[in-house]
């Protein structure tokens, strides 16, 4: 896939690295000189340019993408950015960095933001999903909550444990996407039977999810 990435700091010029081990190309969109550090990603193609202006998104060829990350430090750059690349070049997935929590209501479709990611929403739920038995908690939102990504420690009491996955009935909208136990990551089959401290992996709608907690604890 063709990869641009508005904003070429440190996040921007880490994203990239891994997008490239991956195999994909790569398009860095920086308008500050200091931020185009070529030697940092060498087989990166490099752009000179406001990711907010369309003859730049024109010189970047946009509409040859089929991700557009706005990475920037500035929220307001990435919620135009996002805008631009859906509505004017028809960019298929727009995945945008939110850098201050108190903006992330706007990081929706409304902005053509197909993903968002809030790094302290990413480190607060991993720290929930380290020290939580027994609850639910989110880990990741797809399409601003249409659909979450998660988990569920099961504690010693839970009322699942000893049955098998084949015996509890999900709610309408959901589906157990794996089961970490111990060091292995198990893909569920109907046999495969429920045991304490196993880590149990949703992608469920917010109104499933609220259900999820009667089904198994």
């Amino acid at each position: 896939m063709r990869i641009a990435i508005a904003g070429a700091g440190n996040v921007g010029r880490a994203i990239a690295r891994e997008l490239l081990g991956n195999g994909h190309q790569v398009l860095l969109i920086d308008k500050d000189p200091k931020a185009l550090k070529l030697d940092s990603v060498p087989n990166a193609e490099w752009l000179l340019a406001d990711a907010c202006e369309i003859a730049a998104l024109d010189q970047a060829k946009l509409d040859g993408c089929q991700v557009l990350v706005a990475a920037t430090g500035d929220d307001k750059v990435n919620l135009v950015a996002s805008l631009l690349g859906k509505t004017e070049y028809g960019v298929p997935r727009v995945v945008a960095r939110v850098n201050h929590p108190k903006n992330e209501w706007m990081f929706d479709s409304s902005w053509g933001i197909d993903v968002s990611v809030s790094t302290p929403r990413i480190i607060s739920a991993l720290v929930e999903e380290a020290v939580s038995i027994g609850d639910v908690v989110r880990l990741f939102s797809f399409r601003k909550g249409e659909a979450n990504l998660v988990e569920i420690t099961l504690p010693d009491t839970a009322s699942c444990c000893g049955k098998t996955v084949g015996e509890v009935e999900l709610p309408e909208n959901a589906a157990l996407a794996a089961i970490v136990r111990d060091t292995h990551v198990i893909t569920p089959k109907d046999h495969d039977v429920f045991t304490a401290g196993d880590e149990l992996l949703f992608v469920a709608s917010s109104v499933a999810e609220e259900k999820l907690k009667s089904c198994f604890i």
